[in-house]
This record gives C-alpha cells, structure tokens and sequence, in this order.
C-alpha cells in the first residue's frame, strides 16, 4: 500500500522515539516548527501542505507537562485549519493519568479534562501505551488505541532465560495486578502482590506492609505502569530482598524519574530496571542499573495498521 497520504509529525518530548519511528516505517518526519514567545506563549508552524493527508502526531504529556499538552492541542488545531484529513495523536505517555476518578471530595478528574480537550482540538483517534487506569480510554468519544508494553518487557526477560517457576513476577501493589499477572503469563511464572498503604497526606509516598505470595530463594521481577520518584517499587524491592529473594529486577513502561528517583533506585536492592521509551531520557539519567528498550517498532506497526485499517490484536503478543 502506498503511503502518500500519511504523514508523520514529532513535537518536542520526544524527538528520537518519533525519529525512529519514522526510520522503521521508512518515511521521513514532517516539517514543523515550535517556539515560543518571550512570555512562554507558543507557536506552532507546519512548514509543508498536508491538505488531505492523514496526520500522526507523537507526543508524550511528559515533563513539562502542561507545555507539552499546549503543544500538542496547537499543533492538533494546525492541522485541522490546514484540512488535514484526519488527526492522529500518537501519545506513548499520557499525563495527568493518575487523577482517574474522584478519591476525595472536590477533586477534579483531570484525565477526564484532557481527553475533553483533545476531543474539542479536533483529535480524530488516541494510540496511547499503557494507561495508567485502562478505564481511561472511557473517556474518550473517539477511537483509542491501547498497546501494551508488557508484551516488549516479557521478550527481554524470555531472551535471557528468566522464565519458569524459579522466577515470580510481583505486582508492587493491588492496582497493578491485572499487569503483573498478563507478564507472568507471557514468562509462565507464579505472582506474588506488595500490600502496601499509601500516606494520605503525602503525595509519592507509600509503606510496604506485607508480601502475598512465596518469593523467598526466587528471583522477582516487579513490574509497574510508570516509575515517578521509584519510592514505591524501591521500597518493594527491598521488602522483597528482605524476605529472602535472591535477586530482585524492575520493569516499567514510564520513567517519569523525577525527584530523587535515581538516587533511590540506586540505593535500592534493584539489580537492573528495565523501562521503555516512552519518556525521553538523556544519557545522563541513564544510570547502570537502568536500561531502556524502544517501543519504536511497536509503534511503527500500529501505525501502519491503523492506516492499513488492519487489526492490532498481534501487536499484544510476544515478539511481534
């Protein structure tokens, strides 16, 4: 199928995930400019025609994350003046995740907000990676396009034999045990679940109160949605050395990494954490215990096959 209708645009949060993006479906990036204005105000320009054309555009909702939401909602107004034919916000990470619902009263649902106003730009379908409440896609009155990055993570532990009944996937706490379990299936090893209690007065805190499930003389590999200030899955690796595993490894599709992150994963019983790209993270953040796989190739095929009008259901098994 020819592909000269469709076009591939990159803002600012992550330039070489959408370059290589780009690479692997073999076209080249459209021609855009951002900048902003003295006051912090920004300008965005598509310096070529896109009249007709069926438009992706990659950006991730990640730190900074309002100007990385103005971008993408200018951008998305751009194109929709400029009669593209339709837009496609390509979005690895998407921010304001984590305010899903109401936990107390007179909170908004800021995940709600931002989906209203990526809807009222013109927004035409939503490829987003994992969620961090799959409710979300709810949201949303158009199509959304939920990948998963378990299926990339499970081909990095497989390649190295990490699978079997001496390995147990652990879920850091209750809500994320529906990831950890799809991971055990992919690696055919048990689970285990931190039960943890978070401070309702502190915001990235939690205490680890308890270990469901038999970890001890097993390697355990935790595995959680985002990593923000890595408190909680620090903390979890080392209730989990503590109760007798011997090596304990991370994974997660978000390196947020903010705060004292990396000093916490440093000082953690983390052998290696393994993340995705879906946050840009410049060398320096990449310390030795961290290492980054790309979702590029994953992201390259949904676009196709959106595109193509072809199913992504493949793109959730391992090694595809």
């Amino acid at each position: 199928m020819s592909y000269s209708n469709l076009k591939l645009f990159a803002l600012s949060s992550n330039q070489q995930l959408a370059s290589d993006i780009a690479k692997t479906m073999g076209i080249s990036l459209g021609k855009s400019t951002v900048r902003q204005f003295s006051d912090g105000e920004i300008q965005v320009n598509i310096e070529e025609s896109i009249r007709g054309h069926h438009v992706f555009v990659i950006q991730s909702t990640s730190s900074p994350v309002n100007n990385h939401l103005m971008e993408l909602l200018i951008m998305v107004d751009a194109l929709k003046r400029a009669s593209a034919e339709t837009v496609n916000v390509v979005m690895p990470y998407y921010g304001y995740a984590r305010q899903d619902r109401k936990a107390r009263s007179r909170e908004p649902i800021t995940s709600k907000l931002v989906a209203n106003m990526l809807e009222v730009a013109g927004v035409d379908r939503l490829l987003t990676v994992d969620l961090h409440a799959a409710q979300i896609q709810g949201f949303f009155d158009i199509p959304v396009d939920h990948l998963m990055g378990a299926p990339l993570i499970a081909d990095y532990f497989q390649r190295r034999g990490m699978v079997g009944d001496d390995y147990v996937v652990v879920s850091p706490d209750h809500g994320g045990v529906t990831r950890a379990r799809k991971l055990a299936q992919f690696l055919k090893t048990p689970i285990a679940i931190i039960d943890k209690r978070r401070s309702v007065d502190k915001m990235n805190t939690s205490e680890v109160m308890n270990i469901i499930g038999d970890v001890k003389n097993k390697t355990c590999i935790l595995i959680d949605d985002m990593i923000d200030t890595a408190g909680t899955i620090c903390h979890a690796a080392d209730a989990l050395a503590e109760a007798g595993a011997t090596d304990v490894y991370a994974s997660g599709t978000h390196p947020i990494l903010s705060g004292a992150a990396l000093d916490n994963i440093q000082k953690s019983a983390i052998k290696k954490m393994i993340v995705l790209d879906t946050i840009y993270l410049p060398e320096e953040r990449l310390i030795d215990k961290i290492e980054q796989i790309s979702i590029a190739q994953l992201i390259a095929e949904a676009i196709l096959r959106i595109h193509e009008k072809r199913p992504l259901s493949p793109l959730f098994e391992v090694g595809k």
